[in-house]
């Protein structure tokens, strides 16, 4: 069943087109985002996050409209940015009590909702500690907790591994791989890694286009598809674009 619905969606910044005619619908599971540089994927998240307003086609998430339905959208939704920052000097818990406020969650479930956040990503035993004290793979584990504390439908993760050290990314995408059981999860990237090892469905762009959407088995014609499979198929299908 899908969960959010895109149908016929165009965006332009002046004479550019960002994006056209884009067509997906997202289910529970995760899909990730590919693309070269320029293809439209900052400009996707943009508008599914709401921060950018549709121009032409709709988005509908469990039937919400974006612009209609703006409050109630927003609720549905979880965001991390590619580049996100918190005060240092602020505990976890409250930095995610600071955010579940300004979302609108009633008091009597901030704090039960700030346990839970802390809890999906493994950082229930971190609530009392300052944001400066985490290492980078913990801040970003933060970001997503942020992006849970109104507990939405549908997560939207720009880049969640960027700047991590192996080990790191592979606790991140433990996270991230549990959160798809239950949510609808966008993960933007442009590690094969990742996608290797969190993916359940693949939409790629390329000119503000969708040129693929299916599994990765389906990119690759291999039943258990490895980064180095996907970069391949990957090259095979946007070989002239740019880097990722």
């Amino acid at each position: 069943m899908s969960i959010v619905r895109i149908e016929d969606l165009s965006h332009s910044y002046g004479s550019h087109r960002a994006l056209d005619q884009v067509r997906l619908h997202l289910s529970t599971g995760v899909t990730a985002l590919l693309g070269p540089n320029g293809a439209g994927k900052s400009t996707l998240l943009g508008l599914l996050s709401s921060s950018l307003r549709v121009q032409r086609g709709t988005i509908e998430l469990a039937g919400l409209d974006p612009v209609r339905d703006a409050r109630r959208y927003r609720r549905a939704i979880g965001f991390l940015p590619q580049r996100f920052s918190v005060p240092g000097h602020l505990t976890c818990a409250e930095f995610l009590e600071l955010t579940a406020w300004w979302r609108e969650v009633a008091a009597r479930d901030r704090r039960e909702l700030v346990r839970g956040a802390l809890r999906s990503v493994a950082l229930e035993q971190r609530g009392s500690s300052t944001v400066r004290a985490l290492s980078g793979g913990m801040q970003r584990r933060l970001g997503i907790a942020q992006a849970l504390v109104n507990a939405p439908d549908v997560l939207l993760l720009d880049e969640p591994t960027v700047g991590l050290d192996p080990r790191q990314r592979a606790g991140l995408r433990e996270v991230i791989t549990e959160l798809g059981r239950t949510r609808t999860v966008l993960v933007s990237t442009h590690l094969t890694e990742d996608v290797a090892a969190l993916a359940h469905h693949i939409a790629i762009l390329d000119r503000g286009r969708v040129v693929f959407r299916g599994a990765p088995a389906e990119l690759t014609t291999t039943p258990a598809p490895t980064a180095a499979d996907l970069d391949r198929a990957y090259e095979r299908l946007v070989g002239d674009g740019e880097p990722w």
